[in-house]
């Protein structure tokens, strides 16, 4: 029986992963490495975040996307946008060097059995964990409109399936939405030849601005503290107390983690999407119709006049929303048993990310209700897996980790002569590998 199984093997799970190995925990993490990355982007996006935020997460502080790009001979700086292929090879690189080996195998089954847990996998025989890490991404979770739910599946998708958009070269595509997903995939469609049209409620788009450098006088950087989630002292709280956003009352850690860092687009995006792109700002969806192989989208003007947009596809880029009814995998009854958040589809977890039922723990987006919005940006990797892992242990108890578990391993360093991936000129290799107890 494992000590914990890791349920994902994105920013999250790879980073807990670490801290779980690195702890001595016999860890094992299950997921197609980077997949939400990798398979759900389209080609030509980049990171929205500054990269020295963006670094998943190792116990010892290694393995950093700086680090990564440095074995590039590259230099990921301060206010120049990196290219979402290079994050996704990052994170492959961070997986191979950091943490156990990723199993990539489909999770389809969690369920209690004694005092742990048994997991089902689409690939081989089931596994046994004393602790299970949900820590699945956001794909489970993409919202659409209810307006687009009885068109036929061909007619509308979530922006988070395209990874290629050349195919909408030359048609009329709706794409829903005012945050950067929305406007980027608009961009990119108007790029690479198709002609777009962006419809949002919201009467104007905000933009980012340029980020201020990390060097500034004291009383500029007082002001305006950076943080990994940008700059001034409310996204602060949010980057860097997610501890203290727990302690809230339910009904105001549901709002923050729905409200705050609303929709925007990255400064670098303005210009490219500002040139090429239409927008129907202020329009509400109220109804969507087929029409032979073309879409009739009837919206709600500011005036409250109604007007028909006719296109060949609508792309919905309406973000993501914690609901635990969507992970299928999870046994009915143990979702079911799971308190949530207020009113809200989340699991409440405690100070070290487990949920009511003991054992289970959740990273990401589900844990933002709890934790803030940092769970939703590859920033709050940092945070949560070194506090996952310590709840893990305190479960598990006093005595640590089960001798002879299968699986069990734990990380050994060791130095020969040449450069690791990553490091400075004349430090010594790391590397690892996985030793029997």
């Amino acid at each position: 029986m494992d000590d914990l199984v890791v349920i994902g093997a994105g920013p999250y799970g790879l980073s807990i992963a670490a801290h779980a190995a690195g702890a001595g925990l016999g860890v094992r993490v299950l997921g197609r490495p980077m997949a939400s990355w990798r398979d759900h982007m389209p080609d030509g996006m980049y990171l929205k975040s500054e990269p020295w935020s963006s670094n998943l997460s190792a116990p010892d502080g290694r393995h950093t996307l700086a680090e990564y790009c440095a074995s590039l001979g590259t230099v990921a700086e301060h206010g120049t946008p990196l290219p979402i292929g290079t994050f996704s090879a990052y994170g492959m690189w961070f997986a191979r060097h950091a943490g156990p080996q990723v199993e990539e195998v489909t999770v389809t089954e969690v369920t209690p059995q004694g005092g742990g847990f048994r997991v089902r996998t689409a690939e081989g025989p089931p596994l046994l964990a004393r602790t299970v890490a949900v820590a699945v991404g956001v794909m489970p979770f993409a919202q659409h409109p209810e307006a687009l739910r009885d068109l036929p599946p061909a007619h509308y998708s979530h922006s988070s399936g395209h990874r290629d958009l050349s195919g909408f070269a030359g048609r009329e595509v709706a794409v829903l939405g005012a945050g950067q997903a929305a406007l980027e995939t608009a961009a990119l469609l108007a790029e690479q030849g198709a002609r777009p049209c962006l419809v949002a409620r919201r009467s104007r788009l905000n933009w980012n601005t340029v980020p201020q450098p990390l060097s500034r006088p004291p009383l500029r950087a007082l002001r305006d503290p950076h943080s990994g989630l940008g700059t001034g002292w409310r996204s602060w709280v949010w980057s860097e107390l997610p501890w203290a956003v727990r302690r809230l009352p339910a009904h105001t850690r549901e709002r923050i983690a729905a409200t705050a860092l609303g929709p925007a687009g990255a400064w670098w995006l303005r210009d490219r999407f500002e040139r090429r792109v239409p927008a129907l700002l202020g329009h509400r969806l109220h109804r969507a119709v087929a029409a032979g192989e073309r879409t009739r989208l009837g919206l709600t003007t500011p005036a409250g006049e109604s007007v028909v947009l006719d296109v060949a596809h609508v792309i919905a880029a309406t973000g993501f929303a914690p609901d635990l009814a969507r992970l299928g995998m999870l046994d009915a009854g143990l979702r079911a048993a799971l308190t949530t958040v207020g009113n809200g589809r989340a699991p409440e977890l405690g100070p070290g990310f487990e949920s009511s039922w003991p054992g289970l723990f959740f990273a990401g987006l589900l844990a933002a209700p709890s934790f803030g919005p940092s769970m939703r940006f590859v920033h709050g990797a940092g945070f949560t897996a070194g506090r996952l892992v310590r709840g893990v242990r305190k479960r598990l108890g006093a005595r640590g980790p089960r001798p002879g578990s299968p699986g069990v391993a734990r990380l050994v360093r060791a130095a020969s002569p040449g450069p690791g991936p990553g490091a400075p000129p004349g430090h010594p290799k790391t590397y690892l590998r996985r030793e029997p107890r």
